[in-house]
């Protein structure tokens, strides 16, 4: 959930300390912190709460200097967003520092230990209680190799914590090394020319190196600048790969848009292409996904699908599970991850479940893998991030190829989800009862979206017009039928994270169950309602909305024109069949919640109290 970036090289670290941090900003914080060694083997701390600017600031008024350091962002958990306890954090001897991702879950135990031992304490947080009982361990240890004297210290403290992190610790008697582990919380290597980087996520090292180790759980490495030495905390042998990032610095830069989150709304075209993008077979008239690792037999022999994810990842699988219906008559249930893991789900051998996961490194998403692993079901990953945790323990699965998503607000990667669910429905569909003729249909349907969504995307001045006039609005409602109800949760969702603005998603008919009670003329109600079988419904539950003065903006089917007769507030999305349109019904509603934001004053790529990667239960 926070950002680790960390430098040894010969350069000047502070500047590529704080450009890493920048590039993490998506990723939430509330506070930020440099610590650097220079030739004098002294540490040099400089922590800030709030933004990285103020950071910055200090930063350039002290001017510190050294070709080693670490930084942080840190997400408040234990103890409030101060500088006090903002991270890099030192022991008790002062000269080690340490910065820490996760959560040390005994650490009030290790901290009254500590504190009978004499130590003292500057913060409030768990991270400070660790970086005293590594300091103790390498202060009790007579090795003369420094790297490996920090490294056995920092494997004695793990042993002693419960919880997760991802870790970044250096020491001014040790002034050419780095130490990092992982637990839980992604940890990934940076190789360069002299130099090597230390970082949370790629995307901060991106703009010096495209060359990586992702670190696996239960990982130690020591850096310096000429090499890498990574082992196991259990001191067997770490599985090493070098892996090449996809996509470029400029990739992760918002250009010309004055936000990430729409510049990520106007990429979904193209991220779709490359979802698609050599997965679609005229030949065969189905859908080619090699990374599933499972034959045709093996394919043929599921007879139940689960799918998991949380937040915007369970809304493109709850939209997964009527596509896949729709199209093989496969069972298919959704499971929040975060439920799945603490129930006993019945699964046999011939169960599937897909885990779905932008950052391949969700918390919840992660461990409900684990545990449907752990009970013999096969589990497959869809993910965006290559390398992730979910990726490399899976037993299989699809990249989305999305490219990297900064905005907090997840957009192009529901879509690429859902656009993954579809090839999976057109797969298994094949599989089953789907004649060549049905799959070649599909697929000219499935090739003609991203142009579709390109003629939305011209609507922007409308839909700014419809969010201005809402902007002031005390809560929206969301309403959709069949597989635009998970796109109305969506929508909901996506108003709520950026503006604000309470929302909540329901499937229409479910108005009259309750919800009715909530209209009146300053709650608008947003009505999901493309030219399908339950079109005639979706009217009658927006007259009922009518009826009692509530606000209506509908997205519609062009040509459905009956709609403007009711409300001014309609968008139109282009045709197409019905198991497709969450991929264009959403366009609208992710461009309505942005410009609601933008007229609300809200800070859109970084919405209070989120973070894009949720690494910590």
């Amino acid at each position: 959930m926070c950002g680790i970036v960390g430098y040894i090289g010969k350069r000047q670290a502070s500047p590529i300390l704080l450009d890493g941090l920048r590039r993490l900003e998506y990723r939430g914080y509330d506070s930020a912190g440099i610590a650097l060694l220079n030739g004098g083997n002294t540490v040099k701390i400089i922590k800030r709460a709030g933004r990285i600017e103020n950071l910055r600031q200090a930063v350039a008024e002290i001017a510190p200097t050294g070709e080693v350091g670490i930084s942080h962002t840190r997400w408040a958990t234990h103890g409030a967003p101060t500088d006090e306890n903002a991270h890099p954090h030192r022991d008790q001897s002062g000269k080690l520092v340490l910065v820490h991702n996760g959560v040390i879950e005994n650490y009030q135990t290790l901290r009254d230990q500590l504190l009978a031992q004499g130590d003292t304490f500057e913060s409030q947080t768990d991270t400070e209680v660790l970086a005293h009982l590594v300091g103790r361990y390498f202060e009790a240890s007579d090795e003369k190799d420094g790297a490996s004297r920090l490294r056995n210290a920092l494997k004695a403290a793990l042993a002693k914590v419960k919880g997760t992190y991802g870790i970044a610790v250096m020491h001014a008697d040790v002034p050419g090394v780095i130490v990092g582990a992982r637990l839980g919380s992604p940890l990934v290597v940076g190789l360069g020319d002299g130099e090597h980087f230390l970082a949370s996520d790629v995307s901060a090292i991106v703009a010096h190196t495209r060359d990586v180790v992702y670190l696996n759980d239960h990982d130690i490495v020591s850096l310096s600048e000429d090499q890498y030495d990574v082992t196991s905390m259990d001191g067997g042998e770490a599985q090493v790969k070098v892996s090449r990032v996809e996509f470029t610095a400029d990739d992760a830069e918002k250009g010309a848009f004055p936000h990430y989150m729409l510049k990520e709304i106007f990429e979904q075209p193209n991220s779709l292409r490359n979802a698609m993008r050599g997965r679609l077979s005229r030949d065969d008239g189905t859908a080619i996904l090699g990374g599933l690792n499972m034959t045709p037999q093996e394919l043929r022999g599921v007879d139940r699908i689960i799918l998991s994810g949380c937040g915007t990842a369970f809304h493109a699988a709850m939209v997964g599970e009527y596509v896949i219906e729709t199209l093989a008559r496969v069972p298919t249930e959704v499971e929040i991850a975060s439920e799945f893991r603490y129930r006993n789900v019945p699964a046999d051998k011939n169960t599937l479940q897909f885990v779905l996961s932008q950052s391949g490194e969700t918390i919840d998403t992660l461990a409900a893998m684990r545990e449907a692993r752990r009970k013999g079901i096969k589990c497959l990953g869809i993910v965006n991030s290559v390398g992730s945790t979910i990726a490399r323990e899976s037993d299989g699965g699809c990249y989305i190829h999305a490219g990297p998503e900064i905005g907090v607000a997840a957009t192009k990667t529901f879509t690429s989800q859902v656009m993954i669910m579809t090839l999976l429905g057109m797969l298994f569909g094949r599989i089953h009862h789907l004649s060549s003729a049905d799959g070649m249909e599909m697929i000219d349907e499935l090739e003609a979206i991203p142009d579709k969504i390109a003629s939305i995307l011209t609507q922007t001045d409308r839909i700014k017009a419809i969010a201005e006039k809402h902007a002031n609005a005390e809560g929206m409602l969301f309403m959709g039928r069949q597989a635009n109800y998970p796109v109305a949760m969506e929508g909901a969702l996506k108003m709520k994270e950026i503006s604000y603005i309470y929302a909540s998603g329901h499937p229409s008919a479910e108005l009259k169950h309750g919800v009715i009670a909530l209209v009146k003329p300053d709650m608008p109600s947003v009505f999901i309602a493309p030219d399908d079988a339950v079109f005639d419904k979706n009217v009658s539950n927006i007259e009922e909305v009518l009826a009692r003065k509530g606000p209506v903006i509908c997205v519609t089917t062009e040509g459905r024109t009956e709609l403007e007769r009711l409300t001014d507030d309609v968008i139109y999305v282009p045709d197409c069949p019905s198991y497709l349109s969450p991929l264009l019904t959403v366009i609208p509603l992710q461009l309505l919640s942005y410009y609601t934001a933008v007229a609300r004053g809200c800070d859109v790529d970084k919405p209070r109290n989120l973070a894009k990667s949720v690494t910590v239960e």
